[in-house]
């Protein structure tokens, strides 16, 4: 059967290629498949642990495969789309706080609380010239969407809204905006800040760090 490993971030660039096609027995798992991109690229996990999706689902090493699967092998997140009053965009265009606002009004909420992500100059004791996102769109939509789903029922009534950019980013640069609508303060700023930290840690997207001796991926939920 044939499976479609897709590789991001820092694996992408370990492997030099960001798609590997398999040919893998009946009944091979998530496991196999790995061993078999491993042969291939040995340094795409070298001292790292691997996170996996199938179909743009995380599953685990034991997740049986079938033919035409996608599985991709996902780097720990660090950390094209719709307009105007979509609740949900991964895009390389500027991001407008106005639209995300947008997305959580209603003439019943009182509170409104927005989240900004900006691009900093320093991190880690060095100077940052720049940073690079990348993502898995599609997964990361999703997943995304999963986040403002379920905080929206958790804190009904309200509206959640995440918009994050991807590509290069010059300092200042906006790179998440986060908003969060509902009747009472209260649960706006506690559904915003479940949001901005559950995308954070679960949602593939992935940011490299440029600074004047170099750049690196940051793989870490900060």
């Amino acid at each position: 059967m044939r499976v479609n490993v897709r590789l991001f971030a820092s694996y992408r660039e370990a492997a030099g290629v960001g798609h590997v096609p398999l040919e893998l027995p009946e009944g091979s798992t998530a496991r196999d498949a790995i061993r078999a991109v491993l042969k291939q690229h040995p340094l795409v996990a070298e001292g790292r642990q691997l996170v996996i999706a199938r179909n743009r689902e995380y599953v685990d090493v034991e997740a049986p495969l079938a033919d035409g699967d996608e599985l991709a092998l996902i780097p720990p997140v660090s950390g094209g789309a719709a307009r105007a009053r979509e609740r949900i965009h991964v895009t390389t265009d500027p991001l407008s706080v106005d639209e995300v606002l947008d997305a959580v009004r209603d003439d019943g909420f009182g509170g409104l609380v927005v989240f900004l992500g900006t691009v900093r100059d320093r991190s880690r004791g060095k100077r940052v010239t720049h940073l690079e996102y990348e993502a898995y769109a599609e997964m990361a939509e999703g997943k995304m969407r999963e986040i403002s789903d379920r905080l929206e029922r958790e804190h009904a009534p309200a509206k959640v809204a995440m918009h994050h950019r991807i590509g290069d980013l010059a300092i200042g640069d906006t790179a998440v905006v986060v908003a969060a609508g509902a009747p009472h303060r209260d649960a706006a700023f506690a559904a915003a800040r479940q949001a901005i930290d559950e995308l954070k840690s679960v949602v593939p997207i992935w940011k490299k760090e440029f600074t004047d001796d170099g750049a690196v991926w940051i793989e870490e939920h900060a």
